[in-house]
């Protein structure tokens, strides 16, 4: 089956990877949600980065929230010294709202840009739907940033239909567009497929970047075959219902199906798991994986190497809706 292609960004001239490289794992667990992955030395994440690359992956998703901007630097000072040069690479950061006005994104962007070092934003979203502001202010100083030449697109996260098409209808006022959502959505979480996201961004086109794509490891099955890792691990899985031995079971059918598929195809369940996520929708979605080793990001970037059949893709959606249900 053939190699899945680039994928344009909502209405803009920019082609991403299908996969790109979601960074929140590079926090070093600076912060509280720094907390949820393990601490990354320098060395490890230059690989993962690398080896990202190498296989093809062109972007990387990082934000202000991430290690209060050390994932931002731990990805600028990896592509450094890997001697990326700053055109040959696309870089998404967020802005977090949360208790901020509006005019706090133009304050803080000079933050954002020295955390890059040089790495220009491509790509610059409203992390959370928190502002003390409205949404049109919000879309109005990211369009003050468009204009100033400090960032070249805008997108939002976690954003409801109707406010993505409020910050849609705002941008467009002034002549830009919205490119991009960025939302959970994998074969375990399907919310966006009927809560109205998902057909408004096809409707607007709009790209959906779909983050925790292997529902923060569970797709990969390792949990079900060895529940006691997840309180090896640091951070909140074990506070989570689907990393409990209830939700494990309940997600095995799903991951049975997911093998089945994927040994078929000799690949891993969880490539089998991101190229579902990356066919079911046609063009309309790119996704984030994170990797804490240079194994993972070449096993994430291999998924676009390979196509399932309508058969797989029928497989896995039925034992996915069966689990949703």
């Amino acid at each position: 089956m053939p190699r899945l292609g680039r994928r344009r960004l909502g209405k803009s001239n920019i082609y991403l990877s299908p996969i790109g490289l979601g960074c929140w794992q590079f926090s070093r667990r600076k912060n509280i949600s720094g907390r949820f992955w393990p601490y990354l030395d320098e060395s490890v994440i230059r690989a993962a980065v690398g080896d990202s690359l190498a296989a093809g992956v062109n972007w990387f998703d990082t934000a202000e929230a991430y290690g209060s901007g050390e994932s931002e630097r731990m990805l600028a000072a990896a592509l450094h010294h890997l001697q990326v040069k700053p055109d040959d690479v696309f870089i998404a950061t967020k802005w977090m709202p949360v208790f901020r006005l509006a005019g706090s994104i133009n304050r803080s962007i000079g933050i954002r840009l020295k955390n890059l070092d040089g790495y220009p934003i491509g790509l610059y979203q409203v992390h959370q739907p928190w502002s003390i502001s409205s949404i049109s202010s919000q879309m109005r100083a990211m369009a003050r940033l468009v204009q100033e030449g400090k960032i070249c697109t805008i997108g939002v996260s976690n954003f409801s239909a109707k406010q993505m098409r409020t910050a849609h209808r705002t941008l467009q006022q002034l002549g830009l567009s919205l490119v991009s959502n960025q939302v959970r959505y994998s074969l375990l979480d399907r919310r966006i497929e009927a809560d109205g996201v998902l057909p408004t961004a096809k409707e607007l086109g709009i790209t959906i970047i779909a983050y925790s794509p292997l529902a923060q490891g569970l797709l990969s099955g390792k949990f079900h075959d060895d529940p006691i890792l997840v309180r090896r691990r640091p951070g909140f899985r074990r506070f989570l219902r689907g990393f409990r031995l209830h939700g494990l079971t309940k997600s095995l059918p799903v991951i049975l199906e997911l093998r089945r598929v994927a040994e078929a195809r000799g690949v891993t369940a969880s490539q089998a798991a991101l190229n579902w996520l990356l066919q079911a929708q046609g063009q309309a979605v790119v996704a984030i994986p994170g990797a804490t080793s240079a194994i993972q990001a070449r096993e994430n970037a291999g998924a676009v190497n390979f196509g399932l059949t309508p058969e797989d893709m029928d497989r896995l959606d039925h034992a996915s809706r069966d689990f949703l249900e």
